[in-house]
């Protein structure tokens, strides 16, 4: 029962991850200002709680699910999930420091951010969902017995 209780919240958290970076990827657009900036903000807040969610299940998956350590320490598709995730963190940083400069500067009358910036953070959006995307494949993959050495 723990690991369906695990796998449940796990998936969701992850699911809810993925949303969000949708969400923000499709909010910030030119000419974005005021409360329009100030849900961008927390919405990429909330990003940043569901990805530990994300990784407490997951690191709770790992040492209490049924499949133990034992199969997932010796997986290298495992280990590039995990990669592929680490990426996606890493994508993340520089949205979200724009994202709390420009929220700072949203205070000011009729402050939007320069366009360029917005093209920026977006392109990291992008390349966030890319690499989002194999981490379902790993997984699937997983499931399946790859990667077993």
């Amino acid at each position: 029962m723990t690991d369906l209780v695990l796998a449940i919240a796990h998936h969701l958290a992850v699911f809810s991850l993925v949303a969000l970076v949708a969400a923000e990827f499709f909010l910030l657009r030119p000419g974005i200002a005021g409360a329009r900036l100030h849900q961008l903000g927390r919405l990429d807040a909330a990003y940043g709680m569901v990805a530990m969610l994300v990784i407490v299940a997951g690191v709770l998956r790992v040492w209490l699910g049924n499949a133990g350590p034992s199969y997932y320490l010796v997986n290298w598709v495992f280990w590039a999930k995990m990669a592929a995730f680490a990426l996606v963190g890493l994508l993340s940083i520089a949205p979200t420091r724009s994202i709390l400069r420009w929220r700072k500067a949203a205070d000011t009358a009729g402050y939007t951010p320069p366009a360029g910036e917005i093209a920026r953070a977006r392109t990291f959006f992008i390349a966030e969902l890319v690499v989002i995307a194999f981490i379902p494949a790993f997984a699937a993959a997983m499931a399946r017995g790859y990667g077993v050495v």
